[in-house]
């Protein structure tokens, strides 16, 4: 719900489009809404930064897990405060100067202050769980009822603030969490123009790649990817419709876990479909993305779907947490369309796949998923009637928060403000979605029940029953591309489709680089299946421990391999 479909590959291969990105200039009307943006740069400056090379300067909490933070504030190392300043202090000098990366939008002006209660609390009652005092990223289309904006990266949100958090922002907060700031995102989930830039944003600006400045972060949840990967916070939030989760954790090199649609509630997301939209957890290791999981789960009368997930869900994401946990599952290579479109990209991922086989996993090669194609066209039918009928919805529940409430009204405050929102692509998808009629529509309900046979009972559960799969794997994408504002983004394939046009799991995790770019291999499973993706996941990355920070290159390295 909000991150789209529009992070996804291009139409070969099987994988189509689905445009997405952001959008990344403010100008006169980012000055009169009184938005601070990233970096101080001029209005509609989204070019990177004139800079050879700026390498990370040394940072105490670089790599850092959410255990290891947990054990320094027990024995009195650090503070939550301390945390916070550190992450605070990393973000001013890497994403507002330096590289000055654009993955933050704004920081929270009460985070030091929540710090200091957590820290008082934990001398006198001890910690919450895991999270207490673990300061989050979240995506700026995650609904916070405090000093920050929730925008979905549009000036048009601007001083919209919903009434009450996000129910996975109340869950966050009650576990002891920090929401230390909104990141950067591909405008509206990427949801408005066919051939946008990823990670570009209004309010944001163009969010940079922190292993190479001039390469793309992919999108929907480019801020989150980037942030993450940068150490700018713990832990994040990103959403997916269509591979804004998967495809940024992928081009940063981070844990990315795409929950089933339902086991997460998108109570207050900026929404795209109800039907493919899901928030999930994005981090440097499993066991974090894990920890992160436990802790967003629930029923939420906001969500109806969420009441599907009784009985799925586990308390604890943690115990899954097995180093053997590959040993004897059955694995699934869905070949067919998701290899073949860039030979380093599956070298990587066939290494991947030898590690998996030497720690005792059955490979089953291949294991193609049927159908893989077929419902492109009508999942975008699906996704234009849903936003067209999601946003209008959520527009009118921010109430007299904002005098937009339909997508009419979006697309008419984006011609009005063409030079601040519109100054690389258009609103195509917009304009698509805003000709779909109502959710009765025979068209939307035929294509509805097309996409769910196709991907669901006819493709993912049909070949992992016919084979008897723990998990299906294929690569994530290709390495990152070069950002172009003229063009938009360069994708070659992905593996993103299926999971979300079925509404299931899927977990992408590091799996190696090229040229110091990377790429992830996406495990994927069935409903609610995230308990034993994240052992299968985290047994591949116990073993190969394939993440190496970002260095904050000008450009790539093409000398190494």
């Amino acid at each position: 719900m909000t991150d789209r479909r529009h992070d996804r590959p291009s139409e070969s291969h099987g994988v189509s489009r689905r445009e997405f990105l952001e959008a990344g200039a403010v100008g006169g009307l980012a000055a009169a809404a009184g938005i601070r943006l990233p970096g101080g740069r001029a209005p509609g400056d989204a070019s990177p930064s004139p800079v050879s090379r700026l390498p990370s300067p040394a940072f105490e909490l670089e790599e850092i897990t959410i255990a290891e933070l947990q054990q320094g504030m027990q024995s009195g190392k650090w503070t939550a405060r301390s945390i916070c300043e550190a992450y605070l202090q990393r973000i001013e000098s890497m994403d507002r100067s330096g590289p000055e990366l654009h993955a933050v939008i704004e920081t929270n002006p009460d985070a030091l202050a929540i710090a200091d209660q957590l820290d008082a609390e934990r001398k006198a009652k001890g910690p919450r769980g895991p999270m207490h005092g673990i300061p989050v990223l979240i995506k700026d289309n995650v609904g916070t009822a405090d000093k920050m904006e929730t925008t979905a990266g549009s000036l048009a949100l601007v001083g919209a603030k919903p009434s009450k958090d996000a129910f996975i922002v109340q869950r966050m907060r009650a576990a002891g969490a920090i929401i230390l700031g909104k990141a950067n995102l591909s405008e509206w989930a990427n949801f408005r123009s066919t051939h946008s830039s990823s990670g570009w944003s209004g309010r944001g600006g163009q969010c940079k790649n922190p292993y190479a400045l001039d390469r793309n972060p992919c999108g929907s949840s480019s801020g989150t990817g980037a942030g993450i990967s940068a150490n700018f916070a713990a832990v994040g939030i990103g959403t997916e419709t269509d591979g804004s989760i998967v495809c940024p954790s992928s081009a940063n090199s981070v844990v990315g876990i795409k929950p089933t649609v339902g086991l997460v509630s998108r109570g207050g997301v900026v929404p795209i479909s109800h039907n493919q939209d899901t928030a999930g957890p994005m981090a440097r290791c499993v066991a974090d993305a894990a920890t992160l999981l436990s802790v967003l789960t629930g029923v939420d009368p906001d969500d109806p779907f969420t009441a599907q997930s009784t009985g799925h869900v586990a308390a604890d994401y943690t115990k899954f947490l097995d180093p053997n946990g590959l040993k004897g599952a059955r694995i699934g290579v869905a070949r067919k369309n998701f290899f073949g479109y860039h030979a380093a990209t599956d070298r990587i991922v066939e290494a991947a796949i030898d590690v998996m086989r030497g720690l005792g996993a059955v490979i089953v090669d291949p294991a193609d998923i049927p159908h893989v194609g077929e419902y492109d066209h009508t999942e975008s039918i699906v996704l234009q009637y849903d936003f067209k009928h999601d946003i209008a919805a959520y527009l009118r529940g921010l109430g007299s928060a904002t005098k937009l409430k339909t997508l009419a009204d979006l697309i008419a405050f984006n011609e009005a403000h063409k030079l601040e929102e519109m100054p690389y692509f258009g609103q195509e998808e917009f304009l698509r979605s805003e000709k779909r009629g109502a959710l009765t529509d025979p068209e939307y309900v035929k294509a509805l029940a097309n996409n769910h046979r196709l991907a669901r009972t006819e493709g993912i559960d049909a070949v992992m029953q016919k084979h008897k799969l723990d998990a299906l794997v294929a690569p994530t994408g290709n390495p990152p591309w070069m950002t172009d504002l003229v063009n938009g983004d360069h994708f070659l394939g992905g593996s993103s489709t299926p999971a979300a046009v079925a509404g299931y799991t899927s977990v992408g995790v590091p799996a190696g680089y090229d040229f110091g770019l990377p790429v992830n291999i996406s495990f994927i499973g069935g409903a609610y299946s995230e308990a034993t993706l994240i052992r299968l996941a985290y047994a591949y990355e116990q073993a190969a421990k394939p993440r190496r920070a970002p260095q904050f290159l000008a450009t790539a390295d093409l000398t190494v391999r």
